[in-house]
């Protein structure tokens, strides 16, 4: 694994709006920069990364099956006891489920170790699927790269196929907070690749999903929502008066009820606890006293943080590295510190996704720091041997 530097396209911005990519630039920051990529060896990406991802993955499905009969397990993760059937309904009942992504602490040498899992609203999917693969193909004609480089990359394909497994006659509706260009890029694209197998697909902005007198939810024109992919966390929706509507009403929820369990950082402390010493895991336990400083080597996590927010750092030669954020109202864990490698000026964390039950392919982000944000740069990869 090596970091190589290159000159980005001339055109890349109006191929990016061309293709969809709105918010190729975030508040005149580039997001996409591909002013260099990430090469692996077919060995590094198989061994490394895709073989791990495979089995991280079964082991967070048999820790759900664990804890969705555990009472005691479930309130641990702080699920609300009002939930506890909901999320052991949807996975006693096989809830069918479409993505998520798994963190990596990786340098190309030695077992990546994970660092979290985003399995209920994961996002930088569409320039993980599409777009730096379309700036593959174009690098190709172009020359700059090899006739024989690839990439771990299968998401759309296995999006398609993931798709393909739903039922095809009531219309899909895909759902993001309105005004969010980023999750609006997220799930358009999900709805291209359901497009593909013949499902009708309909967008709602989630402040327009609306209840009826026979609690069902509806869209905009009254007309029921048979199925609905929500890029909104679980964890808010059970203390939303939404989520209260959920037990009683008709609509399909992808993701399911169940993945807010492997989202939650809770769940790390008990893969430790049932997986101790395995090889892609870290230390990790329920922070009994969040109030203390945190331990030398040892980083501490809300159990519902995102994009990096209230991560607190304290390295192993004691500085500290903090970002502040909303995220102070739910348990924590320590988790053992392991630093994401610096390729220059830049930290780079590896985003290793799963598609239904299938390692599909990496999305790789760059940060100043070493907590990864919503703000951090994404930088294409190449495999080449």
């Amino acid at each position: 694994m090596r970091k190589v530097h290159c000159d980005e396209r001339p055109d890349w911005r109006t191929t990016a709006e061309r293709e969809g990519f709105a918010f190729h630039t975030i508040d005149g920051e580039r997001y996409w920069d591909e002013r260099g990529y990430y090469q692996f060896s077919e060995a590094q990406v198989s061994r490394d990364l895709e073989a791990p991802t495979q089995e991280l993955h079964a082991m967070c499905l048999d820790a759900v099956a664990r804890i969705v009969d555990s009472e005691a397990l479930m309130t641990r993760l702080a699920i609300p006891p009002a939930f506890f059937d909901l999320v052991r309904r949807s996975w006693k009942e096989g809830h069918p489920h479409l993505y998520g992504r798994f963190d990596f602490s990786y340098d190309g040498t030695g077992p990546a170790k994970l660092i979290e899992a985003n399995y209920d609203t994961p996002t930088s999917l569409y320039e993980a699927a599409a777009f730096q693969l379309i700036w593959l193909e174009q690098q190709i004609e172009r020359g700059v790269l090899p006739a024989h480089a690839s990439q771990f990359n299968t998401l759309a394909e296995d999006l398609v196929r993931a798709f393909a497994a739903f039922e095809r006659e009531s219309p899909f509706y895909f759902s993001a907070i309105g005004g969010s260009i980023e999750d609006r890029g997220t799930t358009d694209f999900l709805r291209k690749m359901a497009g593909h197998v013949g499902i009708s697909t309909r967008h709602i902005d989630l402040e327009d999903i609306g209840l009826n007198d026979e609690g069902r939810f509806v869209d905009l024109e009254g007309r029921p929502i048979p199925r609905l992919f929500k890029l909104h966390a679980w964890e808010h929706i059970f203390h939303e008066d939404f989520g209260q509507a959920i037990a009683g009403c008709d609509t399909q929820f992808v993701e399911p009820a169940w993945k807010s369990l492997i989202s939650n950082k809770g769940i790390l402390p008990l893969l430790w606890e049932w997986h101790e010493g395995h090889p892609n895991l870290l230390p990790a336990f329920l922070d009994e006293d969040p109030r203390r400083p945190v331990p030398k080597g040892w980083v501490r996590k809300p159990y519902f943080s995102r994009e990096g927010a209230n991560v607190d750092i304290r390295t192993t030669d004691d500085q500290r590295v903090f970002e502040d954020g909303p995220y102070d109202d739910a348990p924590y864990i320590l988790q053992g510190f392991a630093p994401l490698p610096k390729f220059g000026d830049s930290y780079t964390l590896i985003g290793s996704w799963v598609v239904g039950d299938l390692a599909s392919g990496i999305g790789i982000r760059e940060d100043d720091t070493l907590i990864t944000k919503d703000s951090s740069r994404f930088v294409p990869h190449v495999v080449v041997d």
